[in-house]
């Protein structure tokens, strides 16, 4: 019976080629989007679950609060001082593991002038192989990490500096200064991990007066750079650690001004499994996913799935009324309801499994071009988990099943009687299910529109909005601060360069993030009290102001002429001076200001600018001279030659620091590249309201051609009695229109709230302005309009004879 069923499916779908292309082209076009997204998605939902113990690993993070209770900071590290603590109070953890990041300039001993600039660099504590799930290719798990100055190495890293040389026992120089010993290689961590190293450090190396000192270590309170996670017992509950968080810190941390521990800071232990998607802190190790997205992007799988298969059901209706006397007919020699029902689901099936065949091939041709935007590592073996099998066994029984159930359970309850004398053909002319269907259809297309719209205006605006400096022919460096380079002479040369025209050194640049920050107190009265706000630190030099082209709009920039700018001067923007409560930024010179113990007066205030991208308010910030704090040069570049001068520059940076390799980013480029996420989703916003439309206009281009088809006669009376081709096209295409236009009234609120919560991410963002929506809807009916009316006046366009001779 199975392969009657299947006969007369193969038959039924070769017999109206031109439906069964529509259905299987947009079937296909569906599948393979869900196929893709579904890569993507399981790729995102997998971070980290291939540590063993993922379920009971929990990292701690910190929060920071203003003198007003309020989050002004929260970090995904600890400082270094909390780690006795936690061994001595919360004894039930299983193991408590470290990571402290770096970069550092490598190289062998033997191979003084082959040096490599590596970040992707940490100092672990030993237990660290007994927390993670990392493969030890060579080297004891309990020793690698052990000893001070010992270094495990990842197998690319082994090949890179040792080639086939076996690097156990070797010896790696670190900044030209220390020697570390090769104790291990691992196998590099999956691209699903939260962290990745190249290079693990012995965490006992820091003990050593010349990196850090195991006396600084105990009482450093204030450098959050220290990773840390619990690995908890099976079936621990982590809210019984939690709630003995307040009196730990009361205990341990230091009053500060006034404040005990827990008024001023909190502790919070996050799951592993949710630091990618639902970690978006100020400090991480890498950038993370979103959750979000992983919403939206799997809802728009379902969406254009479902637009495919709304295309086979509205092809399905509209083809009833020509099967209903088949089904009649069929009743009448003895068939039974459930046979009928068998052989239109076996039509659908067939078809989706047809549809589902070319969109593997698909999927499989795509998924490079998959990787390239995503920066993913996705293969063709992904498809072969067997929970992503039976996802896609899922898809094809919901498309197939959905696909085929109008036809297979609407006609099939029907009596013969009724079939054969006409009543269901006359009764199925209004085609109510079908108008649904459409609406359906171009209801979420619009949607995709309009959000394609607003995503593409929020972008265009953060791209172009005046960011308060100067982002265009910036070059920036990081360079440390090494004490043995002299950097005021290193800028001097610089600037006597052509293409130079200033040179800043600073301890952050635009575009990165403001952490660091002290206590910050203003003249009261008689004394000075602590700012009821946080204050953000950057250390800059002299040149910072002119080189960025920052404008001051109160008093005056750093001086060398003063040497009390360099211990006893600051100059604010405009968020800090209204924070502070100062009614106006000329009230803010010359006033008392304390930061981290430092006295001195304000001189400047600058006006407000971005230092950090659009996603974050601009927050209150304080400049001072610092020179022990800089990291970074930015440099100015005049218009011309650029690779001259970054040949330039480059040969006075080996001049000036011989053992570092020269590297360098334009800051338009690190500007932009804090949007890269938005612009994804613009990308992918504008393929998929596309493929959106596509599926749905090949649905409709194959409706009017069937429904031109149906009142062939009535077209061809109205032509005899003197209607125009204009007037018949109206005529076929005003019913479509009207539905297009009733979809884009329930796209419009739809997308309005969708896109209205998807901007509140941004603390500067565009206004949904109302034009956007029937733009949108404009564009939506021209499509409609220009697919409807080719069938439409073809129809009109047809000799009235030939569709009368019949009769």
């Amino acid at each position: 019976m199975i392969r009657n069923y299947l006969k007369i499916a193969f038959r039924n779908l070769t017999k109206q080629k031109g439906f069964t292309f529509i259905n299987i082209a947009g079937l296909a076009i569906g599948i393979t989007c869900f196929l893709l997204i579904g890569l993507y998605v399981k790729d995102e939902l997998s971070y980290d679950r291939f540590n063993k113990n993922a379920d009971r690993i929990y990292r701690v993070t910190r929060i920071f609060k203003s003198n007003d209770g309020t989050v002004s900071l929260h970090l995904g590290h600890v400082a270094p001082a909390f780690m006795q603590y936690f061994q001595s109070d919360f004894s039930e953890a299983e193991q408590i593991t470290q990571l402290f990041g770096a970069d550092a300039v490598l190289n062998r001993p033997e191979n003084p002038e082959k040096k490599y600039h590596e970040q992707s660099m940490y100092f672990a504590s030993e237990n660290l192989f007994k927390v993670f799930s990392i493969n030890l290719l060579s080297g004891n798990a309990e020793k690698v990490l052990a000893s001070p100055f010992t270094i495990a190495i990842s197998k690319p890293m082994a090949e890179k500096y040792f080639d086939k040389e076996d690097p156990i026992g070797k010896l790696i120089k670190i900044d030209n200064k220390y020697e570390m010993t090769v104790s291990g290689v691992f196998e590099p961590l999956p691209t699903q991990s939260h962290f990745h190293a190249d290079f693990l450090m012995s965490m006992s190396t820091l003990n050593d007066d010349r990196i850090y000192g195991k006396e600084s270590l105990k009482n450093d309170w204030g450098g959050n750079n220290f990773a840390t996670y619990f690995l908890m017992p099976k079936g621990y509950d982590i809210s019984r650690i939690e709630s003995r968080i307040k009196p730990f810190l009361d205990q341990h941390l230091p009053v500060y001004e006034g404040r005990k521990g827990a008024q001023y800071s909190d502790l919070t232990f996050q799951k592993l499994t949710d630091i990618h998607l639902y970690s978006h802190l100020d400090s991480e190790h890498e950038a993370n996913g979103n959750i979000k997205y992983i919403y939206t992007f799997s809802a728009i799988a379902f969406f254009i799935l479902l637009i495919a298969c709304i295309n086979y059901m509205n092809l399905a209706t509209a083809r009833s009324a020509g099967r209903a006397k088949e089904v009649g007919l069929r009743k009448v020699v003895g068939a039974i309801r459930s046979q009928l029902i068998g052989q239109f689901l076996s039509e659908s099936l067939l078809l989706t499994i047809f549809a589902l065949i070319i969109a593997l091939i698909a999927t499989v041709l795509l998924i490079p071009a998959l990787n390239d935007f995503t920066d993913k590592t996705l293969t063709f073996s992904n498809l072969f988990d067997y929970k992503f099998i039976l996802l896609i066994l899922g898809v094809i029984f919901f498309t197939g099943v959905l696909a085929g159930s109008y036809p297979a359970f609407f006609l099939t309850a029907f009596q013969p009687v009724e079939v054969l004398k006409g009543k269901i053909k006359n009764a199925m002319k209004n085609g109510r299910l079908r108008q649904v269907l459409v609406v359906m259809q171009f209801s979420i297309a619009c949607v995709l529109i309009i959000s394609t719209a607003v995503i593409y205006k929020q972008l265009s605006f953060m791209l172009n909005q005046d960011a308060g400096f100067k982002k265009d022919q910036v070059v920036v460096m990081r360079v440390g601060n090494d004490s043995a380079v002299d950097f005021e002479s290193f800028k001097q040369e610089l600037k006597r360069q052509a293409g130079v025209k200033n040179v800043t050194h600073s301890s952050r640049t635009p575009t990165g993030r403001l952490l660091d920050s002290q206590g910050a107190k203003v003249a009261k009265g008689d004394s000075l009290a602590p700012t009821s706000t946080e204050i953000k630190a950057l250390s800059v030099d002299h040149d910072f102001l002119p080189t960025y082209e920052i404008p001051l709009v109160a008093g005056r920039n750093f001086s060398r002429h003063f040497k009390s700018d360099d211990s006893a001067a600051y100059i604010l923007n405009e968020a800090a001076v209204k924070s502070i409560g100062w009614k106006n930024n000329a009230d803010a010179i010359n006033e008392l200001f304390e930061y981290g113990g430092r006295k001195g007066k304000v001189i400047g205030v600058v006006k407000d600018f971005h230092f950090e991208s659009l996603h974050q308010k601009i927050v209150p910030m304080v400049m001072l001279i610092n020179k022990y704090w800089r990291s970074w040069l930015s440099i100015n570049i005049a218009a011309g030659d650029f690779q001259k001068t970054i040949a330039s520059i480059e040969k006075t940076s080996k001049t000036y620091m011989p053992t570092t390799p020269f590297s360098y980013q334009f800051l338009d480029e690190r500007f932009n590249k804090q949007y890269q996420a938005e612009q994804k989703q613009r990308t992918l916003f504008m393929i998929f309201a596309g493929i959106s439309i596509f599926i749905s206009c090949l649905g409709l281009f194959a409706l009017a051609a069937f429904m031109a088809e149906q009142r062939r006669k009535e077209i061809g009376v109205r032509k005899v009695l003197g209607a125009s081709v204009g007037s018949i096209t109206t005529l076929l295409s005003k019913d479509f229109i009207k539905l297009v236009v009733i979809s884009i009234l329930i796209a419009s609120p739809i997308a309005w709230y969708a896109m209205s919560s998807w901007l509140t991410d941004f603390a500067y963002r565009i206004d949904i302005e109302w034009w956007i929506f029937p733009l949108s809807g404009l564009l939506a009916i021209l499509i409609a309009v220009a697919t409807v009316s080719y069938q439409a006046i073809s129809a009109a366009l047809v000799n009235p004879v030939k569709s009368l001779k019949s009769e």
